[in-house]
């Protein structure tokens, strides 16, 4: 299955229109994380507040599958 992963606040959205192949949703999540952890590597402490936004995993006909907030994950 096809995975799409979105960083969505209230305020902006910005959409994965590439996503990944995964074998089910516990995938998903794990590579979502793993995803997550990258950016806090990358970007370390120049994102100094993440409230506010999700990380959501959706399939390719957009229905949200699983959706998580970053500011507990990166901190």
């Amino acid at each position: 299955m096809r995975c799409y992963f979105h960083l969505v606040s209230s305020h902006e959205e910005l959409i994965d229109d590439e996503g990944i192949e995964v074998t089910d949703l516990e995938s998903a999540k794990v590579q979502a994380l793993a995803a997550v952890s990258e950016l806090q590597r990358e970007y370390g402490g120049i994102i100094e507040d993440w409230n506010g936004w999700h990380l959501h995993i959706v399939c390719p006909e957009g229905t949200l599958l699983y959706s998580f907030p970053l500011a507990k994950t990166l901190h």
